[in-house]
């Protein structure tokens, strides 16, 4: 209860602070949306452990709540590091286009 308790303060403080970025106009329309959303998700998947670990267990795990929890985490952070991989190489090649069309130019 304890740990339930001092993550949900962790996550209140995320949400005061993406707030205060929003008033600042420190991130975007989009980004506050995905993080808001993003970070009551998690404050309901923290408030709610001890349904997941009644679920896992009707389902035959022998981990917990937390454990799934974890998982899943793990999981999409992978997925949104693939996918910056991804960006990131879609800009590199960009710019080597771009440097290449400014060299063609300045040769002329």
């Amino acid at each position: 209860m304890l740990q339930q308790l001092l993550a949900g303060l962790i996550i209140i403080f995320f949400l005061v602070r993406l707030l205060w970025q929003k008033q600042k106009k420190q991130i975007n329309a989009n980004e506050f949306v995905f993080w808001l959303i993003f970070w009551l998700i998690a404050l309901v998947a923290i408030a709610s452990l001890k349904w997941l670990d009644r679920i896992v267990s009707e389902l035959g795990f022998s981990g917990s709540g937390i454990q799934l929890l974890l998982y899943i985490a793990i999981a999409i952070l992978f997925y949104f590091i693939f996918r910056l991989r991804l960006r990131l190489e879609k800009m590199e090649r960009d710019i080597t286009k771009i440097i290449r069309e400014i060299a063609i130019k300045e040769k002329k």
